[in-house]
């Protein structure tokens, strides 16, 4: 099977690539808007960029009339915003906020979501996460026009929160503590388990 994307409408693409690219890490983005309401949404395109200096991006879609999401406008009037990971026991309330509601009614308060306050930025994070970081806006950087173009979001991290609850005796993350959760395709989504380890080739090593 072959497609060929030149040919594909924006649907279809985005169809066949949130069903390719997984497991998605989630992003549950936290702002605040011009008058400090507060929202809360999940994104499933997220990545780490660097650490020099520490960044991260997600991607906010527009929506099918082209529109930009509010997270984005919030983060274009307020340029801060948290990041909390989904563990699995936080994943209903974290697919309820992916509800739309009206601009200005906070997720936090409609769905019951304890804020917890942040350290370095206005916008609060979700208190049960067990890990959330603490950004700055960097820049965005719009890619293509209308419907299901994207706005990348790129973040400064200036602050992380970690329970203790997922600290493994080494003192680092444990990942089966973290028991976090991605994005498949449609309403699928998988649960981080099944590790395994393979050491990387040391520096220098000849190719075979």
């Amino acid at each position: 099977m072959l497609l060929d994307f030149t040919t594909l409408s924006a649907r279809e693409a985005y169809a066949w690539m949130v069903q390719a690219i997984t497991p998605r890490p989630i992003a549950w983005v936290s702002t605040l808007d011009a008058a400090g309401q507060t929202n809360l949404a999940p994104f499933s395109f997220f990545q780490g960029v660097c650490a020099n200096p520490p960044t991260l991006l997600f991607t906010g879609a527009n929506d099918r009339a082209g529109r930009k999401k509010d997270t984005i406008r919030n983060i274009e009037a307020v340029p801060e915003f948290t990041v909390s990971l989904v563990p699995y026991a936080l994943a209903e309330p974290m697919n309820a906020t992916s509800a739309p509601l009206p601009p200005g009614e906070s997720e936090y308060e409609r769905f019951g979501i304890e804020p917890a306050p942040s350290v370095q930025v206005r916008p609060p994070r979700v208190a049960a996460a067990p890990v959330a970081f603490e950004c700055r806006l960097d820049r965005i950087v719009c890619v293509g026009e209308g419907p299901l173009a994207a706005n990348v979001v790129f973040g400064r991290i200036v602050c992380l929160h970690v329970a203790e609850a997922v600290l493994g005796a080494d003192g680092t993350l444990d990942p089966a503590k973290l028991d976090l959760i991605g994005r498949m395709g449609g309403d699928l989504y998988t649960r981080t388990g099944g590790f395994f380890s393979i050491a990387r080739p040391a520096a220098g090593a000849s190719r075979p």
